[in-house]
């Protein structure tokens, strides 16, 4: 059977795998794409996107519930069923929009997960297909969970298409997907359990500030049970067992919903790797400076997949441009991670850009740590926030920003500035001599400072 040629293959088609098959065709090569899901990626139908939509309304929620008796009278109740209607507006179209425009350009659609036969050929769809290029972007998915009853466990795919928030909820995992999901359960009428296998959940985040996340989701009826093991799971008629342990004892826990939110883990298992000569590791596809597989020069990596850099939307058109522009112009393009900021988007927020306190007293000498709670500022105080604290590291020599680590309403949003001031080199008596809006929590930041 006659072989179909590409000049490049892309398994994926989230935001990673988009740029570089529009990027390659757009400068006159042949490509082709494969799916093994709905076409648009993780982030836009699944994921972030989708995630922050339902967000919204708890953002309300949350907002009412602090200024009641300050001018509001009464908490508005959440309809799920209309939050997830108004979600399916942002989601519902992505994948036959992706489909279309690929379609339009003259990418060839295929819709199954392939498989390697050589270093470069392809089995998918029963065809065989050879490329000169084959770029992985296929993302990551759910960690699994080896345990008894496994097959009960639900996913974060589940809980974004949830069409009623069910009485009792628990979450196997602290990490950002599992607390993003219990806020807004519980501020949706769920009780909400968070079994954590380490000490304490967000583990990438400054401790003293979780302790204060922690502190307001157990003021919203987030329970949290540490150092558990998971030993299975029973279907009851109508609920679920939940079986731990916990220094040394057996404990149970009943539950209308389980979820995995363990963490999520490199979709490569089904590529058949081995015979494309293809290394990994746990963390991903191995790459080279360039985002060139170690072992196959045919094949690149970019997104989530890739053992380069974090996990984060925000990073991965950065890597898709530099494979695109790698494949088009030969290996000239070397990848530099930008600074990164990245957030728990928990009401409040927790954000955070560049190092920790540890990185940077392992790093310099002298360090100036500023940290405090300050529920007390204006913007925090008008609108009742929960909490507010920052903690701000800085060269003691130079004066040089070199991280920044915030628990706020708007969070997300503020470590943005930090962010660039980190990026540009800036100094605290350069930020604090820039003048911002105000009252603004833009202006908070010069009182960090």
């Amino acid at each position: 059977m006659e072989q179909k040629k590409f000049d490049v293959f892309v398994i994926g088609t989230g935001g990673a795998g988009q740029t570089v098959a529009e990027t390659c065709v757009k400068n006159g090569m042949s490509v082709a794409v494969a799916d093994n899901r709905v076409y648009g990626g993780t982030c836009a139908n699944r994921g972030c996107d989708a995630k922050k939509v339902l967000l919204g309304a708890t953002e309300v929620w949350e907002r009412s519930k602090s200024l009641k008796g300050k001018g509001i009278d009464d908490i508005p109740e959440l309809d799920w069923k209309k939050i997830q209607k108004f979600k399916q507006g942002f989601t519902k179209a992505v994948p036959a929009a992706t489909e279309s425009r690929f379609k339009e350009l003259g990418i060839k659609l295929y819709h199954q997960s392939p498989v390697f036969e050589n270093e470069n050929t392809l089995s998918v769809e029963g065809k065989t297909v050879n490329a000169k290029h084959i770029v992985i972007a296929t993302g990551q998915v759910p960690k699994a969970l080896d345990m008894e009853g496994s097959g009960y466990l639900k996913t974060s795919d589940d809980f974004l298409d949830l069409k009623k928030i069910p009485k009792h909820i628990v979450f196997i995992g602290g990490g950002y997907v599992g607390m993003e999901f219990a806020h807004m359960a519980a501020r949706a009428g769920s009780n909400v359990t968070i079994l954590e296998h380490g000490d304490r959940p967000l583990k990438a985040f400054e401790a003293d500030l979780v302790a204060h996340l922690v502190q307001v989701s157990k003021d919203l009826g987030i329970q949290f049970q540490y150092n558990v093991n998971i030993t299975g799971i029973k279907k009851l008629r109508k609920n679920y067992k939940v079986a731990y342990h916990k220094n040394g004892k057996k404990n149970k826990l009943k539950t209308r919903m389980v979820f995995n939110t363990a963490g999520r883990v490199p979709a490569i298992s089904h590529l058949g790797l081995e015979k494309g000569k293809v290394a990994f590791t746990e963390k991903g596809i191995k790459v080279n400076q360039f985002l060139q597989n170690t072992t196959n020069p045919n094949v690149y990596a970019c997104g989530d997949v890739s053992d380069h850099g974090l996990p984060l939307t925000s990073l991965t058109g950065v890597e898709a441009s530099v494979v695109a522009k790698n494949i088009l112009e030969g290996n000239k393009h070397i990848i530099t991670t930008p600074v990164i900021p990245s957030a728990v988007f928990t009401l409040p927020n927790l954000a955070s850009v560049g190092m920790s306190e540890q990185e940077a007293k392992r790093r310099y000498k002298k360090v100036s740590v500023n940290f405090e709670s300050v529920p007390q500022w204006y913007n925090a105080k008008r609108i009742g926030a929960s909490a507010y604290v920052y903690k701000i590291i800085s060269n003691d020599r130079t004066k040089a920003i070199l991280g920044a680590h915030l628990l706020a309403p708007h969070a997300a949003e503020t470590i943005n500035l930090f962010a660039m001031a980190i990026q540009a080199g800036l100094s605290t008596s350069q930020m604090k001599s820039m003048i911002f809006t105000y009252p603004s929590w833009g202006n908070d930041i010069k009182s960090m400072l």
